[in-house]
């Protein structure tokens, strides 16, 4: 089972890099994005033996402790 975790900066959080890439983008003649942020993408395979259950109770305990910073980041996940 494999499980796909998405981190970004939480909406009221400022992302320079995002801003970065949007003011490039413009720059390339894509004037029609408004906004972009970014953030990161994590795939996690877990031993077949565990329950999707288990694998949802795991991924969350990573994906809180680890992977990202709570006061900052949020997360969303999709155990495949």
């Amino acid at each position: 089972m494999q499980a796909k975790v998405y981190v970004s900066f939480k909406k009221d959080i400022l992302d320079p890099q995002g801003k970065t890439i949007h003011n490039s983008l413009h720059n390339l003649g894509f004037n029609k994005v408004t906004k972009i942020r970014q953030g990161k993408f994590f795939e996690i395979n877990f031993a077949p033996t565990l329950s999707r259950e288990e694998v949802e109770v795991t991924v969350k305990k990573i994906a809180k402790e680890v992977l990202t910073n709570p006061v900052i980041e949020d997360f969303s996940y999709k155990v495949d």
